[in-house]
């Protein structure tokens, strides 16, 4: 086998088991692009990538093209500003919830993801260049960094990420056909044998040239394919997921859009000629020539052209004025010769054309460009201002494009996932088959600017809340709390287990213990001046006999009293309002004493 460049990572499976543990008369479908090629020759393959990658890097260059039109500036960069959003804080974070559902994960594990996810952050430059690498992969429809170890000590983990130009790189996948006899019809060749395809092997081609055409004279002939061969582990590859019919070749999410721009172009240049050839009035001069030769009748013709024609132009480089009669535009006016007999010299005015400001046909090609980017065409009308009006008044694009920007990012959470792959196992932080294990269960939180996804949860929590309300004198009678809890809070098992626990916790806690109405601690001050038979203001008197008036507290408040004194007793810098409850349950425990005694 042909040694390739870069490093690879021994996975304890494909040791084992071989890299195809299963046979299948299926392909395996992959959505990477990787061109497929048979065994031969003496380096066990053969190559002939010439046709697919020459179209391939041709269709990059397209899409970067395309991206250069006004049009589809501003609606990529409506979906990019939307996808990632660059302010003070972290424009991506790691979500870990799910992976307490795995065994053997604890704090620590957690704790090492965030701080490698961190690193890839730094490495990436996510902060500063987060907007330019989301575009160069929405634009190309493909992304690809080369990660850089240090060969002498690979246990430091990747030390650069760099990046590679997509039409310089392509991904080869060697298959292998094996034949399986008897398995077919009857009386079939060997030939003719049903087959089933086995991969082989998979490695990366860079060319510093491309994979394009140069051009020889007046022929164009394809580039050299050779190339530096790398291994799959030194390549963070992130396709856009789409492909052409054929299943052959990666396209951008722009390449629904080639059609659309074409023709939009094609009717702004042509809207521009007619108004640019209409737009004037023009001049038809019916000459009379007499009986004159057709020679003459021509000579003569010129010559009143020349007489009347006044071709002084301003020239704004010089500021002189110059006489411009040497160039003919399609702006002239008309001169035609007369014949002997007809009318004399005649010159009429033609009038210009007609609904010159008719622009229907422009924005409707303009509308199916933005639909074709799944843009909303709100969105791009300079004329519309921000509504921050209710989610319920919120359009349905507006809902589908929030759905399909939630899409592009979790497509494009594969560059974190497979570089986050490579640099824990570089750095024996886990084996592959424990990563398996925690890969699917990896979240990325991207931050929003827009307090659209606020709006809509406050909304929808307020309408249930509102809902508890109404339903509330009920419960008990009609419906059940777990019923309450799962219909109309929509909460879920775990979501009940999780409040539960919390609110366990939290009845331990002074901070958050709340007396009841009308239990309120009173503030004491300046109830040693008052008779200690009468109820300072704002104390509820409570009964010890039948002539007896002075305030008495109830078991409800001792207890309240007990445990917050018992609470905040060890806390041993107290904040002025934690001193206060303290002194009140105090002053609370000693009344009750006096009272008791």
């Amino acid at each position: 086998m042909v040694a390739l460049f870069g490093f690879e990572i021994k996975r304890k499976a494909e040791i084992e088991r071989g890299k195809e543990e299963v046979t299948s008369f299926v392909p395996k479908e992959t959505d990477d692009g990787s061109l497929v090629v048979a065994p031969a020759g003496a380096y066990g393959t053969y190559v002939d990538i010439e046709g697919s990658v020459r179209t391939e890097a041709e269709l990059i260059t397209r899409y970067r093209e395309m991206a250069l039109h006004p049009e589809c500036d501003g609606a990529v960069d409506e979906i990019v500003n939307d996808s990632i959003t660059l302010d003070n804080e972290e424009p991506v974070s790691l979500n870990l919830d799910d992976l307490d559902k795995v065994p053997g994960v604890t704090k620590k594990v957690k704790d090492i993801l965030n701080e490698e996810f961190t690193n890839i952050i730094q490495l990436l430059r996510f902060h500063q260049r987060g907007y330019d690498i989301y575009r160069h992969w929405y634009v190309d429809g493909r992304l690809y960094y080369h990660a850089v170890i240090d060969e002498k000590d690979p246990k430091k983990g990747i030390q650069e990420l760099r990046y590679i130009d997509p039409r310089k790189i392509r991904k080869i996948r060697e298959v292998e056909k094996i034949r399986i006899p008897g398995l077919g019809l009857q009386n079939q060749t060997a030939a003719s044998e049903p087959v089933v395809t086995k991969t082989k092997n998979e490695y990366y081609v860079f060319n510093e040239r491309g994979f394009g055409t140069q051009s020889i004279g007046n022929r164009s002939s394809p580039q050299a394919t050779t190339g530096l061969r790398i291994a799959t582990d030194a390549i963070v590859y992130v396709p856009s997921g789409i492909t052409d019919p054929s299943g052959s070749m990666v396209v951008s999410y722009m390449h629904k859009a080639i059609r659309p721009l074409n023709q939009l172009r094609t009717l702004e240049d042509a809207t521009v000629i007619y108004r640019l050839a209409r737009a004037p009035e023009r001049r038809a001069w019916y000459i009379d020539t007499g009986s004159l030769p057709q020679m003459k009748s021509e000579q003569y013709v010129s010559d009143i052209m020349v007489k009347h024609k006044n071709r002084q132009v301003y020239d704004a480089t010089t500021g002189e004025i110059r006489d411009a009669r040497k160039f003919l535009t399609m702006l002239e006016d008309y001169w035609l010769p007369r014949r002997e007999g007809g009318k004399g010299t005649e010159v009429e005015t033609l009038p210009a054309g007609q609904n010159l400001g008719e622009m229907d046909d422009v924005l409707y090609f303009q509308k199916k460009l933005y639909r074709s980017l799944n843009i909303p065409y709100e969105r791009l009308d300079t004329q519309s201002i921000f509504n921050s009006g209710r989610p319920s008044e919120i359009t349905r694009e507006e809902l589908k494009f929030a759905k399909f920007v939630a899409r592009l990012r979790l497509k494009f959470c594969e560059l974190f996932i497979k570089t986050l792959e490579r640099q824990l196992i570089l750095k024996n932080l886990t084996t592959y088959d424990d990563w398996l294990q925690i890969r699917d269960r990896i979240r990325f939180d991207f931050q929003k600017d827009s307090h659209f996804e606020e709006l809509k949860d406050n909304e929808i929590l307020t309408g249930r809340l509102e809902t508890l309300n109404l339903i509330a004198p009920w419960i008990g009678r009609f419906y059940s709390n777990a019923y309450v809890r799962r219909k109309v809070l929509q909460q879920t098992d775990e979501n009940v287990e999780e409040q539960d626990k919390a609110i366990e916790q939290e009845l331990d806690n002074p901070q958050y213990q709340q007396p009841l109405p009308g239990e309120e601690i009173p503030e004491q001050q300046g109830q040693d001046d008052q008779p200690q038979d009468e109820a300072p203001p704002g104390e509820i008197p409570f009964e010890s006999g039948a002539d007896d008036r002075s305030p008495k507290p109830g078991e409800a408040k001792i207890k309240l009293a007990e445990k917050i004194y018992s609470q905040l007793k060890k806390v041993k810098d107290p904040s002025p309002k934690e001193r206060k409850r303290l002194e009140d349950a105090a002053e609370v425990l000693a009344r009750a004493g006096q009272r008791a005694a």
